[in-house]
């Protein structure tokens, strides 16, 4: 059997899309295509059916989802067990804009001889197939949603409590403001746009919401940063939230106010997963240098009680054995 056939099998369905897979895996989308195609004339069977919200799996498919990641983890592991530390250190940082790609590039301030890969995969379930298949080393997620918990083998530690901003336009009835309360968002329609249910970031605004009243909206389509940065600057009425690490760039014509929560501060608990029996070398060297500097490697972070998270979220003390 193809294992590049396999491969891309699995990166059409953790991303959702052939032509995300494609930019993956750099190469063409009628590659991508090729490559499932003739995966499924081997196998007799069609695996993924395409929808309006992007590539899913067949009843088939399916089935053979896990004996697919199995076929990779055992790659990865035969390739590890005579080569470790011969590739770069693979690591999820969920988005390339947002905090824990802040924490990564810290890293490598601090280990610039350690070459790494950097990924971006949709949630935290992808996240945790791709661990275990052993296709990245490490990823930053907010862990575990209420009623998940994480399977056995993954390792978890707390890096960052990430404090959440208010974005507002000029003409905001908030603009003007130093810092809000959670209390006083109540009221206002802060737009979030792209919360997909079932990820742990929609796990997290729908306890947020709950927690003090919020009326967070995710209708209409999600085009991306600018597009809900032209929308807020241009709204009286509508706001959204960033994190504190998210970096963001607009032209000084959108005037764009960016506002502190506190009393108490809103934060997102990112975390560093990792397979245990993971054997490349990098990835102590990554968990010692996160456990060391957690909360101020490069990005802002919060501290002490007045501060807010779902009750769900792995507790910072809890830090396992590394």
């Amino acid at each position: 059997m193809d294992l590049e056939a396999v491969r891309t099998f699995l990166a059409v369905l953790d991303s959702g899309r052939f032509g995300q897979a494609a930019d993956e895996l750099s190469i063409t989308q009628q590659a991508v295509s090729k490559r499932v195609a003739a995966l499924e004339k081997e196998l007799g069977v069609r695996l993924l059916t395409r929808t309006a919200r992007g590539a899913e799996a067949t009843i088939d498919g399916q089935a053979f989802l896990p004996h697919a990641r199995a076929l990779l983890h055992a790659e990865a592991r035969a390739i590890a067990s005579v080569r470790p530390g011969s590739r770069a250190l693979r690591v999820d940082v969920i988005g390339r804009r947002l905090a824990p790609a802040a924490l990564l590039r810290a890293f490598h301030g601090s280990h610039p001889e350690i070459e790494l890969d950097v990924v971006t995969l949709f949630d935290a379930d992808a996240a945790v197939a791709a661990l275990r298949a052993g296709t990245i080393d490490a990823s930053f997620r907010a862990v575990t949603m209420p009623g998940r918990h994480l399977p056995e083998g993954i390792g978890a530690l707390p890096v960052l409590d990430e404090p959440i901003e208010l974005l507002t336009g000029p003409a905001h009835a908030l603009a003007s403001a130093r810092s809000v309360t959670p209390a006083r968002l109540a009221g206002h329609r802060i737009w979030v746009p792209g919360i997909v249910s079932g990820t742990e970031w929609a796990a997290y605004y729908a306890d947020l919401a709950a927690a003090f009243g919020l009326t967070i909206e995710v209708t209409g389509p999600d085009f991306g940063t600018e597009p809900l940065l032209d929308t807020v600057a241009d709204s009286p009425e509508l706001a959204t939230f960033v994190g504190a690490g998210t970096r963001l760039v607009w032209p000084d014509s959108l005037d764009l106010r960016r506002i502190p929560v506190h009393d108490p501060t809103p934060v997102y608990p990112h975390s560093l997963l990792w397979s245990v029996d993971n054997p490349h070398p990098a990835l102590l060297a990554l968990r010692d240098h996160l456990a060391a500097s957690s909360g101020t490697a490069g990005a802002p972070g919060a501290s002490g009680a007045d501060i807010w998270t779902p009750a769900w979220a792995r507790p910072r003390t809890r830090h396992p054995a590394l």
